[in-house]
């Protein structure tokens, strides 16, 4: 069984900036090709426990894997310039470029592809994204203490021949290798010389991608420089990236209309909501589709939200394209689905409900009080919980009054700090949870797989449903691709019936960027290929 967890767009921020960040001189940003970003918090430099959205932009463009995608979403050709298909589809050859180097002079090999993969693989490393990797033969028996490492099918042949044999076929496997920092290879004297190598990252990380981390002042900002001896530096333009950390969406705002900043969105720093309509205005608002949703996950091992009418009242008692229009102001799509229309056939809407069904919404709430004893829907606990950021509360308000005019409820709204949010939720430490999950390819499986189990991880809701199982495992054994859409109809139909999650909108990505940047572009996977990028000189 194919797992691939998801990776959090957390597009929200927190509600105060931290004030002690490195200044550059104007003279020394006219010498240099510098692009200004910010983030919300500070990244995560081991590739094998990243989750948040914050590092993987800096992470992906810092090391490279086998294969990188381009910035129209292509996978091109990266570490491994050419690879070899076997014929029943699960076995792939990678044959790596000739004298690539890690930034310290050694030579990427493919003992180094190996070792990454199985030091995330390896139980006691206790990886949150290992099951990335479970595409791989033997990884999963590993990972679960079932098998050894010398059971898992990555085979170095020679020093620059990788062979990986898969469980099965999977079309998307070099989407994976170039879009996942799970896959992506590390430097394995580092790793085993310093346990702090990631976490006191600076000048000294060894890395093999188009840029070198090379200064981190903590909680303050972070730069990363043009990689000299990157495979291909001839393309690389930009000579350096400085990032700030701004907690707070206005303040990253303003940094950006006084020409400090370069770019606001996901997946970093993003509009605040009350500034969209002036650069929409003024025509200097962007608006682009990528592939995730804006959820609110419902913890279906919680006393209240275990019952199926009551989440279902919750989710129908919404006025999505009223949020829409009034709050989130993004030209969002309303969300009545599993899958993002971003995936092909999937553009239409599949109508399992309608939008603001409040009649409906009110018999099956009364359904579920009479269900758990309640006669007074006013005395129902229920706390919506989101990180702290004037966005999501915004939204979190607007939903609240709905329960509350519409339904007759009273949920309060508990806002925390965002690693602790997402942290609570995995321990299913929440009632109603705000999250905007990315995927890791381009497939309606890909949005269905973290519901497979209630322990895969991005799951988040303890719901589980063992036909909705069997279909994705026929799915995997399926080539027919209507009959796999069919297949895909089936399991997002039970997902929507038993609403583990309320879907609320298909993210769109809002941005602005400064005249003198070029090819900053974020693809509908929120990848940002930061080597394409080109600096105007004025």
């Amino acid at each position: 069984m194919k797992i691939v967890m998801t990776v959090l767009v957390a597009i929200g921020l927190i509600s105060f900036m931290v004030q002690h960040f490195s200044v550059k001189t104007i003279g020394q940003e006219e010498e240099a090709k510098v692009l200004n970003l910010s983030v919300a918090s500070e990244p995560v430099m081991d590739p094998a426990f990243v989750t948040d959205s914050y590092s993987m932009p800096m992470l992906k463009n810092i090391l490279e894997g086998l294969t990188r995608p381009t910035s129209t979403g292509d996978i091109v050709p990266a570490m491994a310039e050419s690879w070899d298909i076997s014929e029943d589809g699960r076995t792939y050859t990678f044959y790596l470029r000739e004298g690539i180097q890690w930034s310290n002079g050694d030579l990427v090999t493919a003992s180094d592809f190996e070792y990454a993969w199985k030091r995330v693989l390896n139980p006691e490393t206790i990886a949150p994204n290992a099951s990335k990797l479970f595409v791989i033969e033997g990884a999963e028996a590993y990972f679960m203490g079932e098998g050894t490492a010398e059971d898992v099918q990555i085979t170095v042949v020679d020093d620059a021949t990788l062979e990986v044999t898969l469980i099965e076929p999977t079309p998307h496997f070099l989407e994976l290798t170039a879009r996942q920092v799970t896959l992506y290879p590390v430097h394995q004297a580092t790793v085993e010389a310093d346990a702090a190598w990631a976490g006191e990252a600076d000048e000294t990380f060894v890395s093999n991608g188009p840029f070198l981390f090379t200064e981190w002042n903590h909680s303050g900002d972070y730069r990363i420089e043009k990689n000299p001896d990157y495979w291909d530096v001839e393309n690389v333009d930009l000579d350096e990236v400085y990032v700030r950390i701004i907690e707070d969406a206005a303040t990253a705002n303003m940094n950006f209309m006084s020409g400090e900043l370069d770019f606001i969105g996901i997946p970093f720093n993003t509009i605040p909501t009350d500034a969209i309509d002036a650069y929409r205005k003024d025509d200097e608002l962007i608006v682009t589709d990528i592939g995730a949703t804006y959820l609110y996950k419902l913890n279906t091992t919680d006393k209240v939200l275990q019952n199926k009418n009551i989440r279902k009242a919750l989710s129908f008692a919404i006025d999505r394209q009223k949020l829409i229009d009034n709050i989130a102001k993004g030209e969002q799509t309303p969300a009545k689905g599993a899958i993002a229309p971003t995936v092909p056939s999937f553009e239409e809407d599949r109508d399992y409900f309608e939008d603001a069904d409040y009649e409906t919404a009110r018999e099956l709430l009364a359904v579920g009080m009479e269900e758990l004893g309640y006669d007074d829907a006013s005395k129902i606990p229920l706390v919506i919980q989101t990180n702290a950021n004037d966005a999501h509360m915004a939204v979190a308000q607007f939903i609240q009054n709905e329960w509350a005019s519409e339904l007759g409820l009273k949920p309060t709204i508990a806002t925390v700090e965002i690693n602790v949010h997402f942290d609570s939720m995995t321990q299913l430490n929440f009632q109603i949870g705000r999250i905007g999950p990315t995927v890791d390819y381009n497939s309606a499986f890909a949005y269905l797989e973290q519901y497979y189990t209630a322990d895969t991880a991005g799951n988040r809701t303890g719901w589980e449903n063992a036909d909705f199982q069997a279909i994705l495992d026929k799915v995997t054994t399926v080539t027919d691709p209507d009959e796999r859409y069919e297949l895909y109809l089936e399991a997002e139909a039970i997902l929507m019936d038993e609403m583990p999650f309320i879907p609320i909108y298909y993210y769109t990505n809002p941005q602005v960027v400064s005249d003198h940047i070029e090819g900053l572009v974020v693809d509908g996977m929120v990848d940002v290929q930061l080597k394409e990028v080109k600096y105007k000189q004025n």
